[in-house]
């Protein structure tokens, strides 16, 4: 089967899953709307996440900020810092990281296998877009194995003229959430493949049990999964996100660039008639967001 018979056939069941799903009650339609964006027989993440974010064992809780931050305000953080959880200290060298291929059948974009051995002096990441920098503190000491990937792709230049392919706004999907990171993602509001692809390869859950409040970074993946995390990854810009729960990986927190986000959003989605749910190709936002590049700092 060539690769766009398998992508066509993709994007058809996708479609099929989506009936399915608007048949459900409403209770289930709304978490598969959560958590949707096929990948392959699997629904695969179209905004989803979890709780809080640790920024490193030994560190004490950061204080939350008091009240919540101006859409206008040239740097910001979330109203609610996540709170510094308990964690057992990581050790250089003491922590194994396992890369395993994707052989769901999504379109892939594969540069490699991460190292084993995750470096833990990364604190921050920077995404270079087409609208300036949005900087994520990360939490490496709770999810080495998550920012060894992104610090892998990032050396790779694999996200470099990435289009982020999903606007989740409260309308169509009762959350506030941008997701990026599919490397085949056309961000037009008209692909049905849109969300689907991946890095080629899938890793464990960490720094889970997180909510994902105003600003904080979380990994996307299939619905009712779990340890399949890969290169997509979305970004909370409204509290209302948090009633997904805790239970994706948390990679970290905003600390500036969150006015990019509400720029966006506040720009509207393009809808796909094609999509029942709003999840997958079919709310990618007006004001298109691109990465430029992706830059780790110690």
């Amino acid at each position: 089967m060539s690769g766009d018979d398998r992508q066509s056939r993709l994007a058809r069941e996708h479609r099929e899953r989506q009936a399915q799903r608007a048949q459900q009650t409403p209770e289930k339609s709304k978490r598969s709307a959560i958590l949707g964006v096929g990948i392959g027989a699997v629904v695969v993440v179209g905004g989803i996440i979890a709780g809080a974010v640790f920024m490193g064992g030994g560190d004490e809780p950061k204080p939350a900020a008091a009240g919540s931050p101006s859409p206008s305000a040239p740097s910001e953080t979330p109203s609610e810092l996540p709170t510094t959880m308990p964690s057992p200290t990581v050790k250089p060298g003491s922590v194994t990281c396992e890369y395993r291929k994707d052989d769901t059948g999504v379109p892939t974009k594969f540069v490699g296998y991460p190292p084993k051995k995750p470096s833990l002096r990364w604190k921050n990441m920077t995404l270079e877009t087409n609208h300036g920098n949005i900087v994520i503190e990360l939490a490496t000491s709770a999810a080495p194995c998550a920012v060894n990937s992104f610090a892998f792709l990032a050396k790779k230049n694999f996200y470099d003229g990435n289009k982020c392919h999903r606007l989740a706004t409260m309308d169509n999907s009762g959350l506030k959430l941008i997701q990026c990171g599919d490397p085949r993602a056309k961000a037009d509001g008209k692909s049905d493949t849109d969300g689907l692809g991946t890095s080629g390869y899938l890793f464990n859950d960490e720094n889970t049990g997180i909510l994902p409040t105003r600003g904080v970074v979380i990994l996307p993946q299939p619905a009712d999964g779990s340890n399949m995390n890969n290169s997509q990854f979305a970004i909370s810009y409204g509290e209302e996100t948090s009633q997904i729960g805790g239970d994706l990986s948390t990679l970290g927190v905003v600390t500036t660039g969150l006015e990019i986000l509400d720029k966006i959003a506040a720009g509207g989605y393009l809808a796909h008639d094609g999509d029942v749910n709003g999840d997958g190709g079919s709310s990618a936002p007006k004001i298109p967001l691109t990465i430029k590049d992706v830059k780790l700092s110690m």
